[in-house]
């Protein structure tokens, strides 16, 4: 602190950390928890550290440079902060980091949004990753290429068990399950008819045949949906480059997921709860 006449007193932060926010100041630290719970947080660790050493790298720069030309350490050091301070206040939210809000704010002021993951990897990549890196020697551009490459190849199979896994699930177990609660619904009707007058069955069966229909449609559609998304797959694993093929994955691939998923939820509100196979919503939370 040699040639630093004065300190500011700091108070300490009362109140409690932004739980929304990837990066929080919580009083007398910064928390990062954007680290996903499958990940290694080692990457993201050599990042924070390689990005705060190189930015200590140029904070000495110019403020010597700055000393060099005005010979005032303290104006120098003010003067280089004040800068930084007013540089990154476009990061700067105290909102809700998972609003809509938040998003359209962000691309307001002019910061990276992208959710399309294969697309994020290309940061490792650009040129002010390979500087900020090879000038701190941790790592070369030959070394960040590399790491995307595995990146890229990681996202692809991890989509690709996921769709192996849907498939199965509507396969051989949601469709079978929902295959025989209608088998059940349309014995029911089938007797119905048996025993009372046509008239009489109809209003009797109304509600039953509609559920059969229902059934019907949905079993349908993700049947046709599973077909389609294992004939794509067939496709995307042609892909040679592994940057294309997670590209594939995620604009082909991946949104059949929620497609099939809207089915299958729908399934489950209507199949009987002692049939149905796999654990619902709300056995998630309480149990039976």
């Amino acid at each position: 602190m040699d040639g630093i006449a004065h300190i500011p007193e700091l108070f300490r932060d009362t109140t409690d950390r932004n739980r929304t926010s990837p990066f929080a100041f919580t009083g007398n630290r910064f928390e990062f928890r954007a680290v996903g719970s499958s990940d290694n947080c080692a990457d993201a660790m050599i990042t924070l550290s390689t990005a705060v050493a190189y930015q200590l790298k140029e904070f000495k720069a110019e403020v010597d440079r700055l000393i060099t030309e005005q010979g005032n350490k303290e104006n120098a050091i003010f003067t280089v902060l004040k800068k930084y301070i007013a540089g990154c206040r476009p990061i700067c939210f105290e909102g809700n980091g998972y609003s809509d809000d938040w998003k359209a704010e962000a691309a307001r002021r002019g910061l990276d949004c992208e959710t399309c993951v294969p697309l994020v990897f290309d940061r490792l990549t650009d040129k002010e990753s390979i500087r900020m890196f090879g000038e701190t020697g941790v790592l070369n551009e030959v070394e960040l290429y590399a790491r995307a490459e595995v990146k890229w190849e990681t996202y692809t199979k991890k989509v690709q068990i996921e769709a192996r896994i849907l498939g199965d699930l509507a396969m051989n177990h949601i469709l079978p399950v929902a295959s025989r609660y209608q088998r059940m619904l349309l014995d029911k009707v089938h007797k119905f008819m048996s025993i009372f007058p046509k008239e009489k069955a109809h209003v009797l069966a109304e509600q039953d045949l509609e559920l059969i229909e229902k059934i019907a449609g949905h079993m349908t559609c993700i049947q046709t949906q599973v077909e389609a998304m294992v004939e794509a797959r067939k496709v995307v694993n042609k892909i040679g480059n592994e940057r294309e093929k997670a590209l594939a994955y995620h604009d082909r691939i991946a949104p059949t997921f929620d497609e099939i998923r809207a089915h299958i939820d729908k399934l489950e509100l209507i199949v009987d709860n002692e049939m149905w196979t796999l654990p619902k919503y709300r056995e998630l939370l309480f149990l039976r």
